[in-house]
């Protein structure tokens, strides 16, 4: 049965027991990793995913607390040996950055380096991204500070839809990427430029006749908010739970 593992679920200031906001969506031939905190490779390990197995990587920004451990995934991979192709996908303003960072590592020199893609997407809605005999993967520009991508995550098999906001604002965009989804994942970082609270969450689930809402990119540790759920239900009256590190989540 495909399934996602929440690797991480705090906002952009991690604890020991939250790491930064990102994930995996496992299914039987493809593994596709959204965004890539800190030190993928043993957040990996730790979830049990074998990391030879990984296909695709779908970067939704680029903001540190996303893509910090990308340069550290590529090499690792590299010197453990890999040669199979990796797609990368992201905005222009996302990859275009990515691989100016790589640069400055010189990734260019390092001998015998696997086949790695960067696809670009446009910055529109509902973007084709992966579509495979498993997943079918759309993306949709968001209201966040900087360019960045929520989405649409479908089992062809069972039918089962997963809606994953990104960072963003509470948007018109997420309801419909949400729309008559199982379970929508939804940022909770409080209102605020670029951000949105639980209450809004909730209230974006409800627009979205979601079933489920899991909130994520939550302040953690010393800075955590109270009622977070509590909040959400206020304006949605379906299943509201955290999203909590190495939560899975059946498709």
């Amino acid at each position: 049965m495909p399934k996602l593992i929440i690797l991480g679920s705090s906002n952009s200031i991690p604890d020991e027991n939250h790491e930064n906001t990102h994930m995996v969506l496992i299914g039987q031939n493809s593994t596709v990793l959204i965004d890539c905190a800190n030190n993928p490779i043993v957040r990996l390990k730790q979830a049990e995913v074998d990391l030879n197995l990984l296909t695709d990587i779908i970067l939704t920004h680029f903001h540190p607390d996303h893509v910090s451990g990308m340069p550290l995934l590529l090499m690792d991979m590299w010197l453990l040996g890999r040669n199979r192709p990796l797609n990368i996908f992201g905005l222009h303003h996302t990859l275009d950055r990515m691989e100016k960072l790589m640069g400055f590592y010189g990734w260019s020199e390092w001998l015998n380096f696997f086949p790695v893609a960067f696809n670009r997407l446009p910055a529109s809605e509902m973007v084709s991204i992966i579509s495979n005999d498993e997943f079918e993967i759309h993306a949709s520009l968001v209201n966040h500070m900087i360019p960045c991508i929520g989405l649409r995550m479908v089992n062809k098999l069972s039918g089962k839809v997963l809606a994953y906001s990104s960072d963003t604002e509470a948007c018109d965009q997420v309801v419909r990427l949400a729309h008559n989804a199982d379970i929508l994942i939804h940022e909770a970082t409080g209102s605020s430029y670029g951000h949105s609270s639980a209450s809004q969450a909730g209230e974006i689930a409800n627009k979205a006749f979601a079933k489920n809402l899991y909130l994520i990119h939550y302040p953690t540790g010393n800075n955590q908010t109270k009622n977070l759920i509590q909040d959400a239900k206020k304006k949605f009256k379906g299943s509201v739970d955290l999203a909590e590190d190495f939560l899975t989540l059946e498709l």
